[in-house]
């Protein structure tokens, strides 16, 4: 019996479902960017900085967890656990620095350079914690792809509530004071890596047809449990916005947060005790039955073709394949459909990251309280994570019921952020809670929708690369919409008000706040400007690629595991 147990658990610990939950928790901690309105306040006041000056801050912060390019390549001849081990020293490094700094423990005031260094190298972190673990997810469940994708960026978007209860218990709060954040943000997530970096590897599992049926079905478990922590985030944030929790409640709260991670765990352990009877009962057939011995097959004749030309080689290699195989790094640089996605994730994703940074200097603005502020991102981040796992999921379903194409649906998500956009600029009174929650889910809902868009179109070969690569689109909308956009037209409003609204920071230096709805109306005008253009070259996407969303975009996979599959019931090994 002991034995039996023994090998069970080593089964459990071997397996894709234990890999999988151990990816569902480093993306539970990879999201301490989206919490960045929560504590910029401090960095502001703290460091003397202006708007300005703070929104370049938050654009490196934005650049650190999008540009990830080099990840992808390291993670195309490196084993995921050398990625997540890079990133989580990252991460520690770089906020660790960052805390150093807003506390005052340097004795020098940093110069902003450095500040924006240790904010991109802390938030970079995320990159690698995004290619170690959700590639390799997305590479160990292919024909589950969009389910997968909606369920790890869900668990991303509820970091940022997960972050704030944690930060709660640990510190009580602080008394208003951020910067524990800056701290808890540096070793928490770094912690998760680390322990497991001997879980998250590529694990090739052919799936029988039972095994498929039952994939879809646990993706369905996470899914439940998902749900119940976050309805149970939204019912917590609601009551600490209406009555005053003590630090012992706010232990509490977080203790039940905690527990909850722990639940999908069960969903693991159903899984691959399953898969662990199968193959039990596979060996057993094994040791009956006599393996026939196959020939040994001869050496194909290789055939000799004449050397092609240098430019005919350049030609073939920036042919583009048709889509849905394996693009190489090179054919997608130069491809249509990639140009076309990469321009609308500037701009569609660049306005919601714009909003998502300012939200407490917008909530400052139009005379909300600071518990409200703290409300407002914890909003964004619940209904990210709704947005995530809704897209993920359901795009999946058209995609399978009625061959409705991935860009198609992310053009209407685009759309639907248009209204949060113009309650920003015209500062509706009270809208900002609503407008969280538009911000949120149509933030979280274009992420999966976009990485499986590339992981569809472009093959998986090079995925790692790709998946970097369009994420660097975020921050050069963000570059251009918050800092140059945003950041000035607020510091101009400020300076247009005068000294009425000035505060002296901890540096000593006199800060002007900029108050009314006109701090950021030009601006989120704008930006709905471009979000709507955005919308717009996402349906041309969708048009380009209609007649291959009209197939069946898995029959790649399917047909390989089919030979697989039957290859093994010949030599009587179960599938998982």
């Amino acid at each position: 019996m002991a034995a039996a147990a023994r090998a069970f658990a080593a089964h459990v610990l071997r397996g894709r479902w234990f890999m999988a939950y151990g990816s569902f928790l480093i993306m539970s901690a990879a999201g301490a960017t989206y919490i960045f309105a929560v504590y910029s306040k401090d960095i502001k006041a703290t460091l003397g900085y202006t708007q300005e000056q703070l929104n370049t801050v938050g654009f490196f912060k934005d650049v650190g967890a999008n540009v990830g390019i080099h990840a992808g390549l390291i993670a195309e001849v490196a084993p995921p656990w050398l990625v997540l081990a890079i990133g989580a020293a990252m991460n520690l490094g770089g906020y660790l620095m960052l805390y150093l700094s807003v506390a005052g423990v340097v004795r020098a005031r940093p110069p902003l350079w450095l500040v924006c260094i240790y904010i991109a190298v802390g938030a970079n972190s995320q990159a690698f914690a995004n290619t170690g673990a959700l590639v390799t997810c997305v590479k160990n469940f292919p024909e589950s792809r969009g389910v997968i994708l909606g369920l790890l960026k869900g668990f991303v978007g509820l970091s940022g509530a997960i972050f704030t209860q944690l930060y709660l218990a640990f510190y009580g709060g602080g008394g208003g004071d951020t910067r524990p954040l800056i701290l808890l943000v540096g070793w928490l997530p770094a912690a998760v890596s680390v322990a497991f970096l001997g879980t998250i590897r590529i694990i090739r599992s052919p799936r029988s047809p039972v095994a498929a049926r039952r994939e879809y079905r646990a993706f369905c478990g996470f899914l439940y449990v998902s749900l119940a922590l976050a309805a149970y985030l939204m019912v917590v944030i609601i009551l600490q916005k209406r009555f005053l929790f003590t630090r012992a409640e706010f232990g509490v709260s977080a203790a039940v947060v905690l527990a909850m991670l722990l639940v999908p765990f069960t969903v693991v352990l159903r899984e691959e005790a399953a898969l662990f009877k199968s193959t039990l009962e596979a060996q057993s057939v094994v040791t009956v039955a006599t393996k026939p011995r196959t020939p040994a097959q001869e050496p194909a004749a290789v055939v000799e073709r004449p050397a092609a030309t240098l430019m005919s080689r350049v030609v073939r290699a920036l042919r583009p394949p048709p889509l849905g195989d394996d693009y190489t790094i090179l054919q997608a640089l130069v491809s249509v459909d990639m140009l076309l996605l990469f321009t609308a994730t500037v701009f569609g994703m660049g306005g919601t990251l714009t909003a998502i940074d300012n939200m407490g200097q917008i909530g400052e603005s139009l005379g909300y309280p600071q518990r409200s502020i703290a409300t407002f991102v914890s909003l964004i981040s619940i209904w990210n994570y709704l947005g995530r796992v809704a897209s993920g999921f359901a795009s999946e379903a058209l995609l399978a019921r009625y061959r409705l194409p991935r860009p198609l649906v992310l053009a209407v998500v685009l759309l639907l952020t248009v209204p949060g956009h113009l309650l920003i600029s015209f500062g509706v009174p009270g809208s900002l809670y609503v407008t969280s929650v538009i911000i949120g889910f149509c933030f979280g809902a274009a992420q999966p929708l976009i990485l499986a868009s590339v992981s569809e179109l472009f093959g998986l070969r090079y995925y790692s690369t790709l998946y970097n690569l369009c994420g660097t689109a975020s921050p050069v909308g963000s570059y251009v919409l918050n800092v140059r956009v945003a950041g000035r037209m607020y510091d101009r409003e400020a300076a247009r008000q005068g000294g009425g609204h000035a505060v002296a920071s901890a540096s000593g230096k006199r800060l002007v706040t900029c108050i009314g709805v006109r701090c950021y109306k030009e601006s989120f005008l704008v930006i709905t400007a471009v979000t709507v253009a955005a919308a717009a070259v996402t349906l041309v996407l969708a048009w380009r690629t209609r007649g291959f969303y009209a197939g069946d975009v898995y029959a790649r996979f399917k047909e390989e595991e089919e030979v697989v599959v039957a290859g093994q019931s010949r030599n009587g090994v179960a599938a998982s």
